[in-house]
C-alpha cells in the first residue's frame, strides 16, 4: 500500500512546482495579468516519464499553434457570432485531426475559441503560444533536471506477482486427483485461470509504463534490453496462462466423464502433482530470471530455472510411461490424458531458456532495426559517435 501511495505523492509535488515555476515565469515574459497557460501546460506536460513528458510537450504545443492559427485566420473573415462559433470549432477540431495531436484535439478548439472571444486578437494569440511554450519548456526542463522515477523494478514486481498466481493456480490443480473430483470444483479452477486475463492486462499496463520510463532517460543506459527482456518474458507468461487455461479445461472435460471414481489412478495422480509442482517453481524461477538486473543474480536465477527445468522434464518422462501403460489397460478418454501431457510440454517448451534466449536476440535485432530505420540520422550519429563506420546508400 506505501509503494502505491509514493509515486502519486512524489507525482503531485513534481507537477505543482513544475507548474508554480511556469506560472513565475510567464509573469514576467507575458503581457496577460494571469496567464494561467503556462501554468496549465506544465501541469499536463510533467508527467509520470521524460518520454511522455517530451511527446505531450510538443503535442499540446502544436495543438494551441493550430488553434491560434484558426483563430487568427477567421478574426480577419469574420467577428463573433454563434455560427461563426459553430464554423470555428468545427474547422479547429478537423484541423487538430489533420496535426494528430491526439489527445489534445479539444485543445486546438478551446484555444481557437478563447483567442477569437477577445477584441486583441493578435496580442492574444502570440501571448497564449508563449504561455504554452513557457508550460512546455519549463515541464521538459523540470523532468531533465528532475528525472522522474524508472518503473522498470514495480514492473518486475507485477510480472513476479503473476507468476506466483500461476504457481498457486497449478498447485490446486494437482491437488485431489486421486480422488473423485466434482464438475463444480474442476470449473472454479477454469474460471480461476480465465481471471489470468486480467492479471495479464494489469502487469501489461504497467509494462508499458516502465518501457515508456526508460525511454531519453539519461539515468538508463539499456534502456533497450530492459524493455525487451521485460516484454519477451511477459510474452512468454502470457502463453503459459493460455496453455494453463487449456490444462484446466481439460481436466473439468475428464471430470465429467468421471464423476464417481478418480481422474487418475493413484501412482498416476501422484506423479501428475508432483510434475505440476515442479512446473509451478519453474514458471516463478523464470520470473525471477527476466526480471533481475545484477549479473550475479542473473546467474543464480538462471541456474535455479535450470535445475527446475531438468526435475520438472524427469518427472514428465516418469508421467508419461504411467499415462502409457494406464492408457494400455484402460483407454477410456485416452485422448484427454494425451492432452493433458501435450500441454504441460507445451509450458515447459514456453520456459526452456534456449528457446528463450532464441527469442531474446530476434527481439533486440527487430527493434534495433525498427529503431534504426525511424531514426535514420539519429542512429547514423550513434555509430559516428562509437567510431564505427556508417553506411552508404
Amino acid at each position: 500500500m506505501r509503494r502505491g501511495r509514493e509515486p502519486a505523492v512524489a507525482q503531485a509535488l513534481r507537477s505543482t512546482a513544475a507548474a508554480t515555476i511556469a506560472y513565475v515565469v510567464a509573469r514576467h515574459l507575458s503581457t496577460e495579468a494571469a496567464p494561467l497557460t503556462a501554468p496549465l501546460t506544465a501541469l499536463l506536460v510533467v508527467q509520470v516519464t521524460l518520454y511522455s513528458t517530451l511527446t505531450t510537450g510538443i503535442r499540446r504545443v502544436n495543438a494551441v499553434v493550430a488553434g491560434v492559427l484558426v483563430a487568427s485566420g477567421f478574426s480577419v473573415l469574420v467577428g463573433l457570432t454563434w455560427w461563426s462559433l459553430g464554423l470555428i470549432i468545427l474547422a479547429s477540431l478537423m484541423v487538430g485531426r489533420l496535426v494528430r495531436v491526439n489527445e489534445f484535439v479539444p485543445e486546438v478548439a478551446i484555444s481557437a475559441m478563447l483567442v477569437l472571444g477577445v477584441t486583441r486578437v493578435a496580442s492574444t494569440a502570440w501571448d497564449r503560444v508563449l504561455e504554452t511554450l513557457i508550460g512546455a519548456v519549463v515541464g521538459l526542463v523540470f523532468n531533465l533536471l528532475f528525472a522522474p522515477p524508472v518503473w522498470v523494478r514495480t514492473a518486475g514486481d507485477s510480472v513476479e506477482d503473476l507468476s506466483r498466481r500461476m504457481r498457486q493456480l497449478l498447485l490446486r490443480i494437482g491437488e485431489g486427483l486421486t480422488e473423485p473430483l466434482t464438475v463444480e470444483r474442476a470449473a472454479s479452477r477454469l474460471h480461476e485461470a480465465r481471471r489470468l486475463d486480467h492479471d495479464i492486462s494489469e502487469v501489461d499496463a504497467a509494462l508499458r509504463r516502465a518501457e515508456d520510463s526508460v525511454r531519453l532517460n539519461p539515468r538508463v543506459r539499456e534502456g533497450l534490453l530492459h524493455r525487451v527482456v521485460l516484454r519477451t518474458g511477459l510474452d512468454t507468461l502470457e502463453i503459459c496462462t493460455v496453455v494453463l487455461r487449456v490444462l484446466a479445461r481439460t481436466l473439468t472435460d475428464l471430470a465429467k466423464e468421471r464423476t464417481r471414481e478418480p481422474l487418475f489412478a493413484p501412482e498416476v495422480g501422484t506423479a501428475l502433482e508432483d510434475l505440476l509442482a515442479r512446473v509451478a517453481d519453474a514458471v516463478v524461477s523464470f520470473a525471477v530470471l527476466v526480471t533481475t538486473e545484477a549479473s550475479a543474480s542473473a546467474e543464480t536465477a538462471e541456474s535455479r530455472l535450470a535445475g527446475n527445468l531438468e526435475s520438472a522434464r524427469n518427472s514428465r518422462e516418469r508421467l508419461a510411461e504411467l499415462l502409457l501403460e494406464g492408457v494400455q489397460r484402460h483407454p477410456r478418454q485416452w485422448q484427454l490424458h494425451g492432452a493433458v501431457l501435450a500441454e504441460i510440454d507445451r509450458i515447459l517448451d514456453e520456459l526452456d531458456m534456449e528457446h528463450r534466449s532464441v527469442r531474446l536476440m530476434e527481439e533486440l535485432d527487430r527493434a534495433s532495426r525498427e529503431q534504426r530505420e525511424r531514426y535514420p540520422r539519429l542512429a547514423a550519429a550513434r555509430q559516428w559517435a562509437r567510431g564505427a563506420p556508417t553506411r552508404r546508400g
